[in-house]
């Protein structure tokens, strides 16, 4: 999700024939010249996603941008601090979701070089949580928005010869700076990608979105080391249920360049999917649907969709499609607003949204993960004041929690 306060052409010769070299260029194997570290433990499906947990996104903050450039404190969030990440493990979660933004950060062809400010406080801010224990999860975030100034990695983009030779420079980059980093360190290949329109996915754009997830798998594992036998969390059309589990052009991508210790029985892949359904409660801006689930007390506060029912079969239908088979699912982000100023019952139903939420997560074997745009009050997301690293929704904080046990 974005701020949640929240023509295909043809590509020139030269261009396709640059892209061949750079695409051809990327051999065959992981790099031997970088082992994996003794402190990486092999994770299987089952352990990982058990010892994720809940998680919690820090979001509105790197990903934040302003006029195509990304700045922290572009939307109205403080400085990230450690002790803020302190007050959110303390809360209960073992994961934090770090959503990124590069943009104009990244440099002209054909290096595509990424500001090296930029991404070292990137890595100061996954060391904030890395050193406190927790699992991290970073990935491309704004990047790959129509609706973002200077947004690029677009499906349905003219370019796209040239968008996949820039994704894979910068991935190159990113997994280069992080390749130490043992298991607890989760690399998402981009965020709600799709071309801007909610219909039935074009197979088209959807065909150069699983271009993309391929990319990024093959360039993280051939950097080698740890980034071969990491796991890596991949989303389908806009990260939405039905258009990744339905027959609307998804493809796995193959892990051909993993290392050979992963036991050949065993995935290294994860499928991200959000979730704000139904989306006039969790989303809609207005006092219109307040209330959620079966203890509603004011059924014209209800939604006339989205209830336990729904949640269910949406995440039945990722369990059974792919956590059956290996394939963790992320239920990276989910939540909904604050609506008090309309109903002041409306904190009680969040909770139980929440925890439903996490409940069943638990139940189909997925990792949940809270989105936090660190705005309080009127339409807010937040469970944290980040300028006072105080709780400010410990009963939404409870519900996640309770739904974990």
């Amino acid at each position: 999700m974005l701020m949640k306060m929240k023509k295909l052409g043809i590509h020139s010769l030269a261009l396709v024939l640059l892209a061949s070299v750079v695409f051809s260029g990327w051999g065959s194997k992981a790099s031997a010249a970088t082992p994996i570290t003794s402190d990486f433990r092999s994770l299987s499906a089952s352990q990982i996603v058990y010892e994720m947990g809940a998680g919690w996104n820090l979001g509105n903050s790197l990903e934040a941008s302003v006029n195509g450039t990304p700045s922290e404190t572009a939307w109205n969030n403080p400085t990230v601090t450690p002790e803020l990440i302190k007050k959110v493990k303390a809360a209960g979660f073992n994961t934090i979701r770090i959503p990124v933004s590069y943009l104009s950060h990244i440099g002209s062809a054909t290096n595509y070089t990424i500001n090296a400010t930029w991404l070292n406080r990137v890595k100061t801010v996954v060391d904030y949580a890395y050193n406190e224990g927790l699992y991290v999860i970073i990935n491309i975030h704004g990047d790959g928005y129509n609706s973002v100034q200077g947004g690029w990695l677009l499906v349905n983009g003219s370019n796209q010869a040239q968008i996949k030779e820039k994704y894979q420079r910068v991935w190159q980059q990113i997994a280069n700076k992080f390749i130490n980093y043992d298991e607890r360190l989760v690399l998402e290949s981009m965020n709600e990608t799709f071309d801007g329109n909610y219909g039935n996915p074009n197979p088209a754009y959807y065909a150069n979105l699983n271009a993309y997830n391929q990319i990024f798998v093959d360039t993280v594992r051939k950097t080698g080391g740890n980034n071969s036998a990491r796991w890596l969390l991949i989303p389908g059309w806009n990260t939405n249920i039905d258009y990744t589990v339905g027959n609307y052009g998804f493809v796995l991508p193959t892990d051909t360049f993993r290392s050979s210790t992963i036991p050949s029985s065993e995935k290294r892949i994860m499928i991200s999917a959000h979730y704000y359904s139904p989306w006039d409660f969790a989303g809609e801006e207005n006092g219109n649907i307040t209330q959620w689930g079966a203890t509603a007390t004011n059924p014209s506060k209800k939604s006339t969709w989205g209830q336990e029912d729904y949640l269910e079969s949406q995440f039945k239908s990722m369990h059974d499609k792919f956590v059956t088979q290996g394939y963790p699912v992320v239920i990276g982000e989910f939540g909904s607003i604050d609506k008090t100023s309309y109903d002041s019952t409306n904190n009680t139903y969040r909770a139980i949204f929440a925890k439903a939420i996490a409940k069943t997560a638990k139940k189909y074997k997925m990792v949940p993960v809270y989105w936090d745009n660190g705005y309080n009050g009127q339409h807010g997301f937040g469970l944290f004041n980040r300028y006072n690293n105080t709780v400010t929704q410990q009963g939404i904080i409870n519900g996640i929690m309770q739904g974990m046990q």
